[in-house]
Order: C-alpha cells, then structure tokens, then sequence
C-alpha cells in the first residue's frame, strides 16, 4: 500500500516538473469543453496508455520500445495535423482533405459551443498519452523498479496506474480552472478566434519540442532540482524494503579455491537491468541474458571523484578477463542533473575510455533494484545469477580481482591468469593519497552547503558578496555578484572568486561553462600564487584554464597534503556554474 500512495504522490508532482510542459496544449485543447465528455476521456485515455506501454517496457523486450516508438511518431503526426487545423483550417483543408476534414470538425467543436464527443476526447488522450515522457525521478524509479521485479501481473500494473492516477488527478485540477479562465476570457472578451489560434500555435510548439527530445533532455535536467528534492524526502519517508535487501545472505554457494579470494556469499539473485534509458557500447542487456557469464556491476556516475579513481581497474579487468567469460556493466547513475544528459554521457565515456556496455540509469530503476546507496558501488555475480561479493567506494583492488578470477574459475574458465593486473591511473584517475584527515567532499547549492563564510546565502536569488574576514579549515566563501541555486551556483557579475581553506594533496571542482555553452577562462591560485608545479591536470602552470564541459577539474596536485592552504579561483566571464568540491 506503501508503494502505491507513493506513486500516487509521485504522480501529482507532475504538474510542478517541467517535462509536463510539451503535453499541456494538448491537454488544454479540450479545456472549454464539458469535463466529463471532453476533459475526463482525454484524461482516462492518456492515464491508460502511459500505464500499458509503461507496463510493457518495465517487464518486456526491445519490439515494446521499438512499438512505442512508432506510436509516438503516429501521435506527433496526429496531433500537428490538429494543431494546424487550429492555427489554419482553410490551408490544412486544403493540404490534407480527409484527415484534415476529420481535423476540422474537431476543431471547430472545440472552438464553438457545440460539445465534442467522448470517443474523439479518448483518442486525443491516447495520443498524448504515447507523447507523454515524465522527468526522471526518484519516485518514478521506484515505480519502474516495482514493476520490473514484479513482472506482467495486476500489481505492476496497479503501480504504474497509481502514478498516472496521480498526474491525471493534478491535470484535472489545472483543466477545471483553465476551463473556467478561458470560458469566461470567450464570453467576456470575444477572443474566440485567438483562443483557437493559440492552442494551435502551443500544439505545434509541444510537436516540435518532444520531435527535439526537450522533453526527456533539457525540461528533465531542469526536473531534478524542481522536484527532486521534495521526490527523495517522500522515498525516504515512504520507501518500503527493497528487493535486494529483503534477500539475506545465506550459505556460501562454492568455497574459493584460493585461501587469498575474500568469502563468498549468496546475497541472493542479480536484479532486473530493466529501466535503464538506453544502452551505450551495447544492446540492452538482461539478467536472464548474462546467465553463463561472471558479471560485475559497477554504479558511477562520470563526475564524481571516487568512481573516476577505482576507473582504471575497472576498465583494466574489463579488458583482462573478457575473453574468459567477464562481461563488465558500468550503471551510470546521476548525482548532478547536467549528468542526466546522455550526449554528456557519452562524450565523458569516450574521453575517460569505457568501451564496456554502459547502461544509463537516470530514473535509478537499477539503482532502486539493487538497493543500492553508493557512488561507486561494485556488484560480482556467478555464472548462474547469484551476487556472490560486494565492495563500496574505493580501495580493496586485489581482493575485488582475487573474485573475479575465482568466479571465473567456479564457472569453468580454463588458465586463468592468478596474477594481479599492474594498473596505473593518471590525472585524476590517479590513486588518493591515502590521508586520513582531508577536507571533505563540499557541495555549493544551498540545499546541502555547509561552512559558508561570507555571510549568508541567498536562495535563489543574485546577490553581492564579500571576501570573508576569516577563512577556518574546510570554509569557504565567495567575493562577487553570485546567484545560488539549490544545487550549483552561477556566477551573475562579470568576474567573481571562490574561496576554499582545505587539507589536501589534490583539489577538484565539478564546474559547468554558461548556459549557453560558451566557454568560460579562469585562474587558480595556491596561497596567493601561482600553483607552478602543483597544478592539477586540468590548468595550467601559471593557473589559467577554461571550462568547456560540465564535468569534474582537477585544480590543484600536490606532492603531499601535508599542512593548511588556500585556493583561490577567479573566474573571468559571467555565467560559470560551480557544483561541489572534492578532495584526494
């Protein structure tokens, strides 16, 4: 029942989450319409359909995708067809006679006073329901995972119904008060006319904007700080025990052979892969697939420091042991929403070398699955579907590969190679400096910033800061015209510093250029000077370098972390965006 009210919830938030923004003209087509013959159907049909191709997608193959696909195209089609018969009726009669005719008559009902009927209000929700791509969420991750693990029954179905139920109920609200709005705008103003016009107008803008993908590219990252927040309180609050955490360890499954391969357990079967967005480097790939293959799975998440750290040996066993029956599935799970971008994906995979297939998890189906709770995470299963070992965050490097080979071994590969692969990271896949004692991981957004020391932070909004008269261990500060955002902060002057006094060999800076992608010049510097030698890979000597990407730099590499020392980085052009600070 848990699951269910979450969903539900879940489903209400739509209507605050930017994603909903392309189906609204089509929603709102109908909104002077009597509810119950016009509203409601179009409602039910676009509830309905969302839920069986959701369904499908959670617990079927590639031809549900590939169906849905081509659905989404036929309704693209259907609703342009609609939205020119609103904007101009006489050139689309002209264009296209039967279905336009058809158009037309729709249109005219929606625009005189006369009553569309249900079935033509259905079909329009059909339609949007195979248009309709909610934002990624930890909610809907959730629902996704609950109907992948439940599989092709009444109570997956139930779940994604839940959900719709939930965003139908928000629409419902919205198109009973702009029914009123615009009735009154019709009767009062005698913009009749317009009113058409502009509904036809929007729905070529909802056309043109899901053909471009905004509705699962640009409106999803904006998603992740509009309702995310809010999302993640409910599912901690809500959350019920996972599937994989219901699944107690119990009797090894085969000893090692090798007195130095870590104990072996039996944590129980490999979750669904299913919910991934799409596959990089490969198909899709399925727990029932990998049978016969030694599997591990890695959660990352591209810029975030320890996943790039335990990298290289990923990528070294990845390599060593395919051909003996290891096949190596890197789940990128978004932390920051610029990571939800798969075109921001893929050109970090291809820069950082992972060839293996790579499975993107923005709305953490697999995540959820595997109960998982970290960044990076590693996962090894037997030839037979078992998870048999687990390691989280970094380190532990020999024992991990002393695993594999056992697996491997239990599996019935010949001559596996017992020695360790000689791996070497460079920049800053480079190994931590072991201290204990570094300053810690340090987020900038003020929904979960911490030892600010210029004064105090204005959510939301551009404000002008000062240097801080004093600079403790693990503060910072900023000295300029800055807008701070729940999750990153943009600078709004022409120049601007951040301030950092920190214990560490290595300084990194997750930073994104403008948003219109322009890049942005900076200049670091180690107290007070230039950081010469100790410059990290990501600038130069003198300090100089240049945002590009909206990715993780690294600032500043040490010979050791001995002492206290300030970092200074200026920026020299407005528009840079800062997310967090890590330390090595």
């Amino acid at each position: 029942m848990l699951v269910i009210t979450l969903a539900y919830l879940g489903g209400l938030l739509t209507i605050a989450s930017p994603c909903i923004l392309p189906v609204l003209p089509f929603v709102f087509a109908r909104s002077d319409q009597p509810f119950t013959r016009s509203g409601l159907p179009l409602l039910l049909g676009m509830a309905l359909t969302f839920t069986l191709f959701a369904t499908l997608a959670a617990v079927g193959g590639g031809w549900v995708v590939a169906a849905n696909q081509y659905g989404r195209i036929a309704a693209l089609v259907l609703m342009a067809v609609f939205g020119i018969t609103l904007l101009f009726p006489q050139i689309g009669e002209r264009l296209m006679h039967p279905l336009v005719n058809a158009g037309n008559t729709l249109s005219e009902k929606i625009t005189s006073g006369r009553s569309a009927g249900p079935g033509s209000s259905l079909l329009l929700g059909v339609a949007t329901g195979l248009l309709w791509a909610p934002c990624a969420g930890p909610i809907l991750g959730l629902v996704l995972t609950g109907a992948a693990l439940q599989g092709a029954n009444a109570g997956s179905t139930l779940l994604l119904l839940a959900y719709a139920a939930g965003a139908v109920t928000s629409l419902a609200l919205a198109l009973l008060i702009g029914g009123k709005v615009f009735s009154a705008m019709k009767r009062s103003l005698g913009v009749g006319e317009w009113i058409r016009r502009g509904l036809g107008a929007a729905m070529l803008l909802g056309v043109a904007a899901i053909s471009l993908g905004l509705d699962t590219g640009v409106l999803a990252r904006l998603s992740t700080v509009s309702t995310g927040g809010i999302e993640q309180t409910l599912v901690q609050k809500l959350k019920p025990e996972s599937a994989l955490s219901a699944r107690k360890p119990s009797a090894t499954l085969a000893s090692a052979t090798n007195e130095n391969v870590p104990a072996l357990v039996d944590a129980g079967m490999m979750p669904s892969l299913n919910g991934a967005v799409r596959w990089l480097n490969s198909p899709p790939l399925t727990a029932e697939s990998l049978r016969g293959k030694v599997v591990l799975v890695d959660f990352w998440t591209y810029s975030c420091i320890n996943c790039l750290r335990t990298l290289p040996y990923v990528k070294a066993w990845a390599e060593k042991y395919r051909d003996q029956g290891l096949v190596v599935i890197g789940v990128h799970a978004p932390e920051f929403a610029f990571e939800r971008d798969i075109n921001n994906v893929t050109k970090e995979a291809k820069k950082l070398g992972v060839t293996y297939p790579i499975a993107i998890d923005n709305n953490f189906s697999i995540w959820q699955a595997f109960n998982n709770q970290y960044w990076p995470a590693h996962y090894f299963i037997d030839a037979k579907g078992h998870i048999r070992y687990m390691h989280f965050g970094e380190g532990n490097y020999a024992e991990s590969e002393r695993v594999i080979q056992e697996l491997l071994r239990q599996a019935g590969a010949q001559n596996v190679n017992d020695k360790l692969a000689n791996v070497t990271g460079k920049g800053v896949e480079q190994s931590a400096s072991g201290m204990n004692d570094i300053s810690p991981e340090t987020y900038l957004g003020y929904q979960r910033a911490e030892n600010f020391a210029s004064g105090s932070l204005n959510n939301d909004d551009v404000a002008d800061y000062p240097q801080p008269t004093a600079l403790p261990l693990n503060a910072w500060g900023l000295v300029g015209r800055w807008n701070v955002g729940g999750e990153h902060i943009t600078l709004a002057g022409d120049k601007g510093r951040i301030v950092y006094q920190f214990r560490a060999r290595d300084v990194h800076l997750v930073l994104g250029p403008a948003d219109n992608g322009k890049p942005v010049r900076f200049k670091v510097s180690l107290d007070g000077q230039p950081p010469g030698a100790m410059h990290g890979s990501d600038i130069a000597a003198d300090g100089s370098g240049t945002v590009t990407d909206q990715r993780l730099y690294q600032l500043i590499r040490q010979k050791d972390g001995a002492g206290e020392h300030t970092v200074s980085i200026e920026f020299e052009q407005p528009g840079a965006t800062a997310y967090a600070f890590t330390f090595g």
